[in-house]
């Protein structure tokens, strides 16, 4: 009785171990399990119903498995080729860009589920309407001003890289993913939506493989650029 149940517990212990170390050990996969806290507290706070908060949990548990497999895959690939190889580098260049999509995706979902229906089609109305407060394109101008102003402040914070090149946030995912979102705000056209979210994908990946910034970096600055972009078209009263 006790070895059936020495071997019920063993493999949840090893899950368990490879779990607690991944967090240990991950930087960004103690991020994203922050993430996960802060967002549970929002989700709760804008009291989003039971089905979406399935489906937000879904995607966060998307970013965390794509981070462990990504982790599993580097730990793989130093075992087996410790020097430097083309090949080793593609493996993992895929697993990081895999974790970039999911994240990228959870953000996007995450949106739409907080600001819900009613909030876009607001949205819709005051980018349309002739009674804001700011022009719409006085807004893109202060936007880009006060991004510009939390990309130098963010990478004055990080320990390395510069001003114009590195650093904590990336300035081109903050920018790109501004731009999109904004566009996104802006257009109905699902193509046009659709491309402007690949073009800041694109520059995203671009800067990954340069080895400029990190996933973390990256997750970042397309973040501050989202949220930015919401600020000024979204939650900025006319």
């Amino acid at each position: 009785m006790i070895s059936k149940r020495k071997d019920f517990l063993g493999p949840f212990k090893i899950a368990l171990s490879g779990l607690v170390y991944a967090f240990k050990t991950q930087r960004h996969m103690r991020f994203h399990i922050y993430v996960v806290l802060v967002v549970t507290i929002i989700g709760l706070l804008f009291g989003l119903p039971h089905r979406e908060v399935v489906v937000l949990f879904f995607v966060i548990a998307l970013v965390l498995v794509a981070e462990m497999f990504n982790s599993a895959i580097e730990a793989t690939v130093d075992l087996v080729q410790p020097t430097y190889h083309p090949l080793a580098k593609l493996a993992k260049d895929l697993a990081a860009g895999a974790v970039l999509i999911t994240t990228f995706s959870a953000l996007l979902i995450g949106a739409v589920l907080f600001l819900g229906e009613d909030r876009w089609e607001q949205i819709r109305i005051n980018l349309t309407t002739e009674s804001l407060g700011i022009p719409a394109v006085q807004r893109v101008i202060i936007g880009a001003f006060l991004l510009f102003l939390a990309v130098v402040i963010g990478k004055g914070l990080g320990k390395r890289g510069q001003v114009f090149k590195g650093g904590l946030v990336s300035g081109h995912a903050a920018f790109g993913f501004f731009f999109a979102t904004t566009i996104t705000l802006f257009s109905p056209n699902v193509l046009v939506t659709a491309l402007s979210i690949l073009l800041a994908l694109i520059v995203a990946q671009s800067r990954l493989e340069a080895k400029i910034h990190s996933i973390f970096e990256l997750s970042l600055g397309a973040a501050v650029g989202v949220v930015m972009a919401l600020i000024l078209f979204a939650y900025v009263p006319k």
